[in-house]
């Protein structure tokens, strides 16, 4: 093997992969068996967290920048003058064992531009896990990036050889991909994860069944959307979230900032800012549906088609729904209590347990691990809660942002106090 070449191919395979954030793994759970090579169980891999806390870490690259297609949007879109290169299916195999007996990695995630056509490309990533799993009994985590337009004999192939397998969407709408990738259709994409989704129901129900059933990509699919390449806005953004979430299972749907990688009046100009506070408010709002019992379209509506930026959706939603304010602590129902402002998911349990036992105060709350500082505009608890005053006050957004600012000011304002007592000193 020629080390030189292949550590030039991995910067340049693993650079162009930077710009895939859907690389979570949460729901994996291949053990190892018969002294196989790695454990994926219960963990979730590429430098992010798990269910349980623990950050894990990935080899991470395409199989190759070469790709067929022009999209404005991709950096390793075939007008782009770049540097290319691609790995064999033995050197990414080779390089994941490798990497994985140093202990530099917990797994792989793989994608690759499309060479060829969609079925040639999607063959070699497969191979790839095939390998893995056959030759070198890997049981670590693989996360494959499936092919627009891949076969469903692939797709299958795929599925039971690698933990998660993801299919970007990339732009929203099929009008938004049509202007800035007209050789795809959102068909491409739709089909395999509907294949996908069809053949996890299968290979669950026959699990019932028959104890010897494989598994089938068992920490599901996910897929991924640019934000700000084109001009969607945030409604219709969560609209398409809601409807794979509901129609295709999907285990997450990733956002992406775009950052601006070409020189096209379609785009944003080069050097434009990335829209990463909007980013962190999709992803709250993803959230606001998938574990706290909202609608897609109480978080925003037609009308109403941006994410406030000042303010988290949660928080959003309840100074648009003031009526619904202040939730009784002591008796109100969970569902209630988790559209509370500061109130998570494991914090409104702890609630509704503890309350059996003792009537709450704002102090019982603090302990819980309430975020007060923002729920205490919005609750009734058994001692005196002077904020509700502000509730129906016209500026009660200010009145919130402004306590909000002063408590994460109030110690940077130190320590400029002791910079400059410290100058003054010298």
């Amino acid at each position: 093997m020629n080390f030189d070449k292949i550590k030039e191919k991995l910067e340049i395979l693993a650079d162009a992969a930077k710009y895939d954030v859907s690389c979570s793994s949460s729901g994996g759970n291949r053990k190892n068996t018969n002294k196989g090579l790695g454990d994926s169980s219960s963990s979730g891999i590429c430098h992010t967290y798990t269910e349980d806390g623990r950050c894990v870490s990935l080899l991470k690259i395409l199989l190759t920048n070469f790709c067929i297609y022009d999209c404005a949007y991709c950096v390793t879109r075939k007008s782009n003058d770049i540097q290319r290169a691609a790995f064999t299916v033995d050197e990414v195999v080779d390089l994941t064992i490798n990497f994985y007996r140093r202990n530099y990695i917990e797994g792989l995630f793989l994608s690759s531009g499309i060479f060829k056509n969609a079925d040639y490309t999607m063959e070699r990533l497969v191979r790839v896990a095939k390998k893995l799993r056959l030759e070198h009994n890997f049981n670590g985590y693989i996360h494959l990036k499936s092919i627009p337009g891949a076969s469903d004999e692939l797709m299958r192939e795929a599925g039971l050889c690698a933990d998660r397998l993801s299919m970007n969407l990339e732009i929203p709408t099929e009008s938004g991909l049509k202007l800035l990738a007209p050789d795809k259709n959102h068909q491409d994409m739709i089909n395999p994860m509907r294949f996908v989704k069809n053949e996890l129901i299968q290979y669950k129900e026959e699990k019932k069944k028959f104890k010897s059933t494989p598994k089938f990509a068992p920490a599901g699919q996910s897929t991924q959307v640019i934000i700000g390449a084109t001009q969607e806005n945030d409604f219709q953004i969560i609209q398409v979230a809601d409807h794979f979430y509901n129609n295709f299972n999907l285990k997450r749907v990733y956002y992406s900032g775009y950052v601006p990688v070409s020189n096209d009046a379609r785009l944003p100009a080069i050097g434009a800012q990335v829209p990463l506070v909007r980013e962190n408010r999709l992803y709250q709002a993803d959230w606001l549906m998938r574990f706290y019992g909202f609608k897609a379209n109480e978080i925003l509506e037609k009308n109403n088609p941006f994410l406030d930026l000042e303010v988290d959706p949660k928080m959003g939603w309840a100074l648009r729904n003031i009526t619904q304010f202040p939730v009784i602590v002591q008796n109100a129902p969970l569902e209630m209590i988790l559209r509370v402002p500061g109130i998570g998911v494991k914090s409104a349990h702890k609630i509704v347990y503890a309350r059996r036992f003792q009537n709450l105060t704002m102090e019982h709350l603090k302990k819980i691990g309430v975020s007060v500082n923002r729920a205490k505009y919005f609750i009734s608890v058994s001692n005196e809660n002077t904020h509700l005053k502000f509730l129906n006050a016209l500026n009660l957004k200010e009145i919130i942002l402004g306590d909000m600012k002063s408590k994460f000011e109030k110690p940077f304002d130190n320590q400029l106090s002791l910079l400059n007592d410290a100058t003054f000193l010298r």
